[in-house]
């Protein structure tokens, strides 16, 4: 997939102001550019957008904090990336409210190839181990980017497996912190040889929260995923979740009924993922999968009406502290959709709404 376009430096500026701006999530992002076309624009009509959700303004991240965070990453030898430009996996632009901007580290052609995620236990068998280095070198020999986690175990064996060929690895913290702390030099391979992922800024350290965050990249960014060992609690199952949810290919590798480390993967196998015995599978089923267009978050203009207070009146009604679908606040208020976005997009702004994972919109 070729790259589609390249920011200029400004307009690098304004995207990271725009992404780290109060109240600003992925939805909301893509929202504000798909109506303003340019993150300059979104950021000029935020003012106005906060005070007509029925707040004071918004702030803004100023242009000095954007230009020293991006100089910090051009000293640590990362960079940040936009939709459709270089070094931004071309199948993360295929999830529900992808990251605005990912920072990268390595060698960024590897993110338009396809990539498989390979995912398990931390405290892997030597089984384990052994079938996932197997695997992951036989992915990678074929022109497959093997993207993990870089944690302890299983992940961690995928990766040194696959680094002289390529490997993406997608960590929780800033691009400048090392977890585990003893992957410190993997991590740094990774660097050189292959791709270092984030979606936080430097200087961040690794959170409990950050971690399904991470997940969800792994899984979007590849064809399938592939989960060997994994408790039923395991982290690996929430990445295999997220492929499910994104339409992406689950592979499991079955294991003994006796071993905890393999509850994960039977029940995975038992719910519709499919048995990976060897690699020839997933490669098999690889040649079968489609890929998707390459796709721009930038989408042509459309004209669109401005919402009257009256409008504002009747969505602010409607709208409850329980969590409430959009479509029934649109089918209920009779208004149009590109009306009620307008006005969910004020409210958001303003801080008075908030939505789940689901679309719902809740009163706050």
């Amino acid at each position: 997939m070729k790259q589609l376009f390249q920011l200029s430096d400004q307009q690098r500026v304004d995207w990271l102001r725009l992404a780290r701006t109060d109240r600003i999530g992925p939805v909301t992002f893509q929202q504000l550019i798909g109506r303003y076309h340019t993150a300059s624009r979104a950021i000029e009509a935020l003012p106005e957008l906060s005070r007509a959700g029925g707040r004071p303004p918004v702030k803004i991240f100023s242009q000095m904090a954007a230009e020293d965070e991006l100089a910090t990453l051009a000293s640590l030898g990362a960079q940040y990336v936009v939709q459709g430009e270089t070094g931004y996996p071309p199948y993360l632009a295929h999830v529900h409210a992808p990251p605005p901007l990912l920072c990268v580290k390595g060698r960024l052609e590897l993110a338009s190839l396809d990539s498989v995620a390979v995912v398990g236990s931390r405290n892997a068998s030597a089984m384990g181990l052994k079938f996932t280095r197997m695997v992951a070198h036989t992915l990678a020999e074929n022109g497959i980017v093997v993207a993990s986690g870089l944690a302890r175990g299983i992940d961690t064996a995928a990766h040194e497996a696959s680094f002289d060929h390529a490997t993406a690895a997608v960590i929780a913290g800033g691009v400048d912190h090392f977890y585990p702390p003893e992957n410190a030099k993997l991590q740094n391979i990774i660097a050189e040889r292959g791709l270092l992922i984030t979606e936080m800024p430097p200087g961040t350290a690794p959170k409990a929260e950050h971690f399904p965050r991470r997940n969800r990249i792994i899984s979007g960014m590849s064809r399938a995923t592939i989960v060997i060992e994994a408790a039923l609690r395991s982290g690996s199952l929430i990445t295999a979740r997220f492929a499910a949810e994104q339409g992406r290919d689950v592979f499991a590798a079955p294991g003994s009924p006796l071993d905890p480390r393999s509850e994960g993967c039977n029940r995975l196998i038992r719910d519709g993922a499919t048995i990976l015995t060897s690699v020839d599978d997933v490669l098999t089923a690889l040649h079968a999968i489609p890929k998707p267009q390459a796709a721009a978050l930038f989408e042509p203009e459309t004209p669109h009406d401005d919402p009257s207070d009256e409008d504002r009146k009747r969505v602010l009604t409607l709208l409850s502290p329980t969590e409430t679908p959009l479509d029934d606040i649109i089918r209920e208020s009779r208004l149009p959709a590109d009306v009620i976005m307008a006005i969910v997009l004020e409210l958001e702004i303003a801080g008075r709404v908030s939505r789940s994972a689901g679309g719902r919109l809740a009163l706050i």
